[in-house]
């Protein structure tokens, strides 16, 4: 794997693009579709398909501090009485669920993001843990998950997290060089980390994850080799590599980073290049896009089994399956549609004290999007599309209905980046790290679409 991509098709494909946690992306969502919308895709779910799972996702705004990269949904507050009454809210969206499919319903999947998750108290974790479980059934040999921000926790708190059942955690560490942890506000000592995943690892955590940014002010490619040295010592389960998107219109807080200290677009692709490099010699399977695992890793064995699947929080060993989103600006999926939460607490606030569930947008996939949606998924998760699978489940002819697609692959097959035969695509080992750009291909609301800087780059 190492060199596998070369510096020319890093310069090339350093675009900017979306990550297909859904397909269409949420940026297509409209105000059109409705609470009422959401309902009715509610009882049709519970009308026909109550024995399959569920994800849940539960968004928890609040954070201590302001980190000047971050573009995630938050509420910046030292005012922790505010999260007892978020939970309250929280709740009363749940009963509003409920009463429209019925409580018990089994859940596979939990995921607790932010904002921080871990802002809240050990009690306040445990009485939202209690009240999902009292409408929810989380079966045996799920993914639990929680973001954690190290700075928040200790190992007392580790102890709580794994007592109140979740088994999988992600640490958002970002760099290890100081001066870098200080152009970006948020300072937290290298070994802070290493004692909470050592930590964490006696605890007994199935898997442990941990977050990395290159691109952001004052790293270098020589600062960042040695966070990655630092990495390759911690040797977490998992590895998310993200590039840092510079969109300061857009996200407020990136208005405090000096552009001027930004690495070149030179050093940015020279730290992508040395990431990958040191992570195939470190031993990691390169799941896809950003994504790192350990060989033993159940991600990197559902890879090789073909079981990947994607949905909202990226990369998953669960079936794919409905997602109930709850919280401020939660993204759910139910059926053939998606929606979206208020993306205030205000707003959030507002719909459930007049007893409204706080949906503000969303979409009704047509069976273009859903054929489509096929498509990129095959491609983002298995690395593979076969033709005859998905003629024979959207009644198409392939080669008829994606001539323009298959005439634009060609170009990608001459760069080594995928093969197609008669039988279907098949993504090579260089295309896995340019797979979104392979996705974007099918992507029908992007042809034609010059606007695409609200995306991240792609590598």
């Amino acid at each position: 794997m190492s060199h596998a991509i070369s510096d020319e098709l890093l310069k090339r494909f350093d675009i900017p693009g979306p990550r297909y946690t859904s397909y269409p992306t949420a940026d297509r969502f409209v105000e059109a579709f409705t609470e009422a919308d959401y309902v009715r895709a509610l009882e049709q779910r519970r009308a026909g398909s109550l024995a399959l799972p569920l994800s849940l996702y539960v968004h928890v705004p609040f954070c201590e501090s302001v980190c000047y990269y971050c573009a995630c949904n938050k509420v910046i507050t030292k005012h922790h009485e505010r999260a007892a009454e978020y939970l309250r809210y929280l709740t009363r969206e749940v009963e509003l669920q409920v009463q429209h499919f019925g409580k018990g319903h089994n859940v596979s999947q939990l995921h607790l993001g932010g904002g921080t998750p871990t802002f809240l108290s050990d009690p306040e974790l445990e009485d939202l843990m209690t009240m999902l479980r009292r409408n929810f059934t989380l079966v045996p040999g799920g993914e639990y998950s929680i973001e954690v921000d190290p700075r928040t926790v200790t190992s007392q708190r580790l102890q709580t997290l794994a007592r109140l059942g979740f088994n999988r955690l992600s640490f958002g560490v970002q760099d290890f060089d100081p001066a870098v942890q200080k152009a970006v506000h948020r300072v937290q000592p290298a070994e802070q980390v290493f004692a909470l995943v050592d930590t964490a690892r006696k605890i007994g955590f199935e898997s442990v994850n941990v977050d990395l940014i290159y691109g952001l002010p004052l790293q270098t490619p020589e600062s960042f080799a040695r966070t990655l040295a630092q990495v390759n010592e911690l040797r977490p389960d998992r590895i998310a590599l993200y590039a840092y998107a510079h969109l300061p219109t857009r996200f407020k807080p990136q208005r405090r980073i000096v552009a001027a200290e930004l690495p070149s677009p030179g050093d940015k692709l020279s730290m992508l290049s040395m990431s990958l490099d040191a992570m195939s010699d470190a031993g990691y399977v390169y799941v896809g896009m950003d994504h790192f695992a350990l060989p033993g890793d159940a991600l990197a064995v559902a890879k090789r089994q073909g079981r990947l699947h994607r949905n909202f929080q990226g990369y998953s060993t669960q079936p794919d399956c409905d997602l109930i989103a709850l919280g401020v600006s939660a993204i759910g999926r139910i059926g053939a549609t998606y929606s979206q939460n208020a993306k205030t607490l205000e707003d959030y606030y507002d719909a459930l004290d007049q007893g409204r569930l706080p949906i503000v947008r969303g979409l009704a996939l047509s069976r273009d999007d859903l054929l489509r949606r096929s498509v990129i998924m095959s491609i983002m998760c298995q690395g593979a599309v076969q033709f005859e699978s998905i003629e024979l489940g959207h009644l198409i002819d392939f080669s008829t209905y994606f001539a323009r697609e298959l005439e634009t692959l060609d170009g990608l097959v001459e760069q080594g980046l995928l093969k197609i035969n008669s039988a279907g695509i098949e993504v090579t080992a260089t295309g896995w790290y340019l797979v979104r750009a392979i996705a974007m291909v099918f992507d029908k609301y992007l042809q034609g679409d010059i606007d695409r800087a609200r995306f991240s780059k792609i590598i």
